[in-house]
């Protein structure tokens, strides 16, 4: 799934639609923590001249060169060094996975910084279960007709084993 994302962002990128691209990648890293789709949501948003949204993403990564560290400045710049918005800005995917030393760095950062600005300390939100849990619902219903099977199957029994019923 990963790969075909990636050759996807690649393929709108080689038609001229980087904007695609963009929107691909972000949709998949939503959901998924994959350095590599987020190095090249990166570039896709470097090459477009997001740089605080190409160094957003770059920071979430082990990615290095100057490109990334022009990136990384811009998107320092744009926060102010604020370390709770510059957290709140990064993809969710990345504030998800405690995987790259600096972004955990960055997440104690900002806890601090939200608690001396007074607000409630940033905690990731646990994914939520979207929709209902069709095994769920046909377990249920099975165990519902077993229920009323063994009753009816009892009702049965205890019908033979009265006499004169």
């Amino acid at each position: 799934m990963a790969n075909e994302v990636i050759e996807q962002a690649h393929a709108d990128l080689a038609s001229g639609q980087a904007w695609r691209a963009r929107d691909l990648l972000c949709k998949h890293l939503e959901t998924a923590a994959d350095a590599e789709a987020l190095a090249v949501l990166g570039g896709v948003l470097y090459g477009m001249g997001d740089l605080p949204a190409a160094g957003a993403a770059w920071f979430g990564t082990a990615k290095r060169g100057a490109e990334v560290d022009e990136a990384i400045k811009a998107w320092r710049e744009h926060h102010d060094e604020h370390f709770g918005n510059m957290w709140r800005s990064l993809p969710r995917s990345v504030r998800r996975s405690p995987a790259v030393p600096r972004v955990e760095a960055l997440k104690r950062k900002a806890i601090e910084r939200d608690e001396l600005d007074g607000k409630e300390p940033y905690v990731a939100p646990k994914p939520q279960k979207q929709g209902i849990d069709a095994a769920l619902v046909v377990a249920y219903i099975i165990a519902a007709l077993l229920m009323v099977c063994a009753a009816v199957g009892l009702v049965q029994i205890l019908s033979w084993m009265t006499p004169g019923s």
